[in-house]
Order: structure tokens, then C-alpha cells, then sequence
């Protein structure tokens, strides 16, 4: 098999106001003109950041642009009904001719956001499991029955049905658990704030987990969320960075080995360890203030990308 190696971005945080909206559509007029292949948006139910919600930012990308492709990183499952966020997700596929990028996942660990949604925050592994499964049904069935733990739906249609069939559902996390359920359950596996090794380790157990339930998960359908900060040196990166990283999310060591802080050979040796370890899709995310976004995707797209997408 010939791996497809391809590099998307996800921004963010956004400036207030107008100026966000601006900036989104600079941004996404640039990411659809270069060769930057999809870009991400975050989900999060409650943050002190601006934080474009991804199911409304996407269907508004899918109007603005041709050729790019866009995904969420990734969707909070628990928090929606999975029959209409099939018919969501379906929709976007469909109005933009099957560029949508489908990636779900459990959440942060933010158990005030899960009872804001009325969601146990126990029974968020069970929920999305169960989600996953009707989504699934629903993009592939005429009418689907399911007799669920959470859910129970009888004789239920998702039309139109998304461009892409089977539609790849991708799954977010770097808990054993989301390996597990990468390996039962999904298409592909994003994670972020992973080291280089402990992603080769969960590409084996995903694929052996996959193997013990009958199934594959296509070779080049790894990939990981990678941080950076283009700089003079990796102090400057680092310092510029340093308030956008997310508090009690990862470690000093870690953040070290899975971020690219410094000029974009730095970026492009760290994709090159995720490749050894398995990876070819990429979501490079600048850890900057706002003012400095474009220009830094501007240099993702000229300095780095071409390094993978010409293989």
C-alpha cells in the first residue's frame, strides 16, 4: 500500500468581535489556496477562549471554499444525539461534495461541562460507544432500528446520505480505552499531546485490538494533532507558546517530546518521528496569540506541507 502523507492545520484562539470573523475567512481563503490539505476546529462546551463551534464553522466553510477539507478535533460525542449528528455531519458531506472529515471522542476531562449538557460524566465512554453505532447505522441504512442502553430508535432515515460511503469516522484520545475503541469501532485514530513512542505503541495495540474484533483499520489512517510555534529558537517558541498550552492536560516531559517549538525544520523532524511511528495525517496547530496565526499558517503552508505532500 503507497501511504498518502497530508497536512492540515487547526487554528485558534480567536480575537474578539468582528475581527474573528475576518480572520476566519483570511484564514480559510488561505488554507483553500495553498497546499494545506484540511483544516480543524476544536469543540469545547465552555472555555475562557473564543471558540468557533465546528458543526456551524464547517457547513460555513463548505459554502466558502472548493477543494479544502475540514473536520471537527474532535466532536464531543456524549454531548449531541447521534441520530442528529449523523443527519449533521451527512448534510456537511453532502453540500460540500464530500469533504467533510469526521472525528469523535469523549471530551476533556471537564466534568462541569458534561452536567451543563446533562450528561453523566460516567457514562461518557458508554454514551459515545453507543453513538458511534447508530451513526454508523444511520449512514449506511434505510431504516434503523436500535434497541439501546441510551438510545432506542425505530424505523429511523438519515437522508441525504453523505457523499462518501462508507463515511470514515475517525476517533480522537490517547487513553488505552481510545485505543480500544479506534480499534473496535473506528476508521482512524487523531490523538494529541502523544510522544512519538507511545504513538507507535497505540498503533499496535489499535490494530491488534481491531484484529480481536474482526476487523482493520487501514494502515494510513493514523495520524496526530502536533503543537508548534514557529520562532528563532526553541526558547522563543516555547515563551510565545506558553500561554496558549492547556493547564493539567500534559506534563513538562511530554510536552517536550510531541510539541515543534523553534524554526519549521523543528516541525518537520517531529512529523517525521510520528511517520517512523506510523503516522501520515497530520493537524499541525499553532500555539500563538491571534495577530500571529496567519502568519504562521502562511509558513506552515510554504515550509512545511510540501515536505509531505510531494512524497
Amino acid at each position: 500500500m503507497r501511504l498518502k502523507y497530508r497536512v492540515g492545520t487547526m487554528p485558534g484562539p480567536w480575537p474578539v468581535g468582528s475581527g474573528g470573523v475576518e480572520q476566519l475567512w483570511r484564514l480559510v481563503d488561505l488554507c483553500e489556496t495553498s497546499g494545506v490539505d484540511s483544516l480543524w476546529f476544536s469543540d469545547r462546551l465552555s472555555s475562557p477562549l473564543h471558540v468557533l463551534e465546528p458543526l456551524t464553522t464547517m457547513a460555513a466553510v463548505a459554502a466558502r471554499t472548493h477543494r479544502l477539507k475540514f473536520g471537527p478535533s474532535v466532536i464531543v460525542t456524549p454531548f449531541r444525539s447521534p441520530v442528529l449528528l449523523a443527519r449533521e455531519m451527512a448534510m456537511i458531506d453532502y453540500l460540500s461534495g464530500g469533504r467533510m472529515l469526521p472525528a469523535v471522542g469523549i471530551g476533556v476531562e471537564q466534568e462541569g461541562e458534561f452536567r451543563a449538557a446533562g450528561v453523566p460524566f460516567k457514562e461518557r465512554g458508554r454514551r459515545t460507544d453507543e453513538a458511534i453505532a447508530i451513526m454508523r447505522r444511520c449512514w449506511a441504512e434505510e431504516a434503523v432500528t436500535f434497541p439501546g442502553e441510551f438510545w432506542q430508535l425505530e424505523r429511523i432515515t438519515v437522508l441525504p446520505r453523505p457523499v462518501q460511503q462508507p463515511f470514515p469516522l475517525w476517533i480522537g484520545g490517547n487513553s488505552e480505552a481510545a485505543m480500544r475503541r479506534a480499534g473496535r469501532l473506528g476508521d482512524g485514530w487523531i490523538p494529541s499531546f502523544i510522544t512519538p513512542e507511545r504513538f507507535r505503541v497505540g498503533v499496535e495495540k489499535i490494530q491488534a485490538f481491531a484484529a480481536e474484533a474482526g476487523r482493520e483499520v487501514p494502515d494510513d489512517h493514523f495520524g496526530a494533532l502536533v503543537y508548534f510555534c514557529f520562532a528563532p529558537d526553541r526558547a522563543t517558541g516555547h515563551a510565545t507558546a506558553a500561554p496558549f498550552i492547556p493547564r493539567g492536560r500534559v506534563d513538562d516531559e511530554t510536552l517536550a517530546q510531541c510539541t515543534a517549538f523553534g524554526p519549521p525544520d523543528v516541525l518537520i523532524e517531529r512529523l517525521e518521528e510520528y511517520v517512523r511511528a506510523g503516522g501520515s495525517k497530520f493537524i499541525a496547530r499553532p500555539m500563538v496569540p491571534p495577530a500571529m496565526m496567519e502568519e504562521q499558517i502562511a509558513r506552515l503552508a510554504s515550509e512545511v506541507v510540501p515536505r509531505f505532500h510531494g512524497r
